[in-house]
């Protein structure tokens, strides 16, 4: 396989087909933005565990990573019970996130693997405005 300079190409599904200059040019738009999508994803999962880590109790986050500690009677305080289910919404949406980065970073990779030249150029923009735009995000509290 090689890449080819071309207004044509097939991309991610069968209907997504390319034969025209303003096709191709819709569709590099269209992965590009799927890269910087995926930048703003990756920024902000890492924002929000952050938040996540940093709106529990120190000595809660630790227990919760670390697993749970009960004292000698073996119960737990309602306070506990709060924080353990907030703790357990927010790794679920944690995982919601890293599913969706997942598929659009898979949903990329298959464009450039249709080894159109346009394409990866596309992605190749995408991914530097998107890290560009995104990852200053990270230093604002």
């Amino acid at each position: 396989m090689h890449f080819i300079f071309s207004d044509e190409a097939v991309l991610l599904f069968d209907f997504w087909r390319v034969h025209s200059p303003t096709g191709m040019a819709l569709s590099v738009l269209v992965v590009l933005l799927l890269a910087v999508l995926y930048e703003g994803i990756k920024v902000g999962k890492a924002k929000l565990l952050h938040k996540t880590l940093e709106s529990l109790p120190a000595t809660n986050s630790q227990q919760l990573i670390l697993g749970p500690d009960q004292d000698s009677t073996g119960s737990r305080s309602t306070s506990d019970n709060r924080t353990r289910l907030r703790w357990f919404w927010c790794y679920f949406g944690q995982s919601l996130v890293h599913v969706i980065q997942v598929v659009i970073g898979y949903f990329v990779m298959l464009a450039v693997m249709s080894y159109n030249t346009w394409i990866f150029l596309g992605v190749v923009l995408g991914s530097a405005v998107g890290y560009y735009l995104a990852y200053p995000l990270l230093n604002m509290t």
